[in-house]
Order: structure tokens, then sequence, then C-alpha cells
């Protein structure tokens, strides 16, 4: 068989196809490239824009709502005009590098003083979504933290 261009062109286009097909392969079947969504309910997510943007101006006319990072973990301040018991909602914390330690819980408190502890977490970015009514009115204060 003669070796000519055309021949090397072809071997080399199919070459460069399978190189590359490799690693789409690899990409999708090894668990280490993990392809997962940001949310599981990402339209729905989108969807609640608006009203999550009035929570979010609600919780800038606060004075005395603070999210911030102590040597004890996070400490969360809400104001003082406010009745611990009444203040209802949750805080989310999200890990934008690994989803599995995302967590998610309750506002039950006695105080309007919140301690998350450094045990709890793992060190790195932090993404707190802070959801709450009061009076009926809601508030969502939204911060990312590095420990």
């Amino acid at each position: 068989m003669k070796f000519n261009w055309g021949t090397g062109i072809v071997i080399g286009i199919i070459s460069f196809m399978v190189f590359i097909l490799q690693y789409v392969i690899r990409v999708q079947v090894d668990p280490q490239y993990d392809n997962e969504l940001v949310t599981e309910n990402y339209y729905q997510k989108e969807l609640e824009v608006n009203s999550n943007f009035v929570q979010k101006q609600n919780a800038l006319s606060l004075t005395g709502l603070d999210i911030k990072t102590t040597q004890k973990g996070i400490e969360i301040y809400f104001p003082e005009a406010f009745k611990a018991q009444d203040i209802k909602g949750n805080i989310s914390l999200y890990r934008p590098s690994n989803q599995a330690l995302d967590q998610t819980f309750p506002l039950n408190l006695s105080s309007n003083y919140l301690l998350i502890p450094k045990s709890r977490l793992v060190d790195g970015r932090w993404d707190i979504s802070l959801n709450f009514s009061y009076k009926d009115t809601t508030y969502l204060k939204e911060q990312t933290l590095v420990l």
C-alpha cells in the first residue's frame, strides 16, 4: 500500500478524533469529574427572583442584621428590636465546591444572636442564605464568607 498525503491526513484526523473522544468518555464515566447542578430546583429558583429582590430590599433596610466570621464560627446577629421567639425561617449554607457539605436548618432562637460552630463547617468558601420572617414581613440576606 502506498502512503500518500491523503492517507496521512485521514489517519491524522481519525487519531485526533479518537484522542478527543477518549477525554469526553473519561469525563462522563469517571466519578472524579462530577457534573452536578448548582441546585436541583434551578428553574423554580429562577422564577422566585422578583420576590427575592423584595426580600433583599427589606433586609437592607434593617439595622443590626449582621453575619460575620469569628474564631468560634459564623455569628449571626438579628436587630435588637426583634423578639427572638417571633423570628421564623431557615439558614442555608451552600458550599460551591462540594454539594455534599450543603446544610439547611430552621431558626429556633432564644436570643437575637446565633452561632454556627466552626466544628460543623469545613474551612473554605461558604455562601450563606438567611431567609426569615418577622411580623408578616419576609427578609433575605445572602452573603459569601471564607472560613
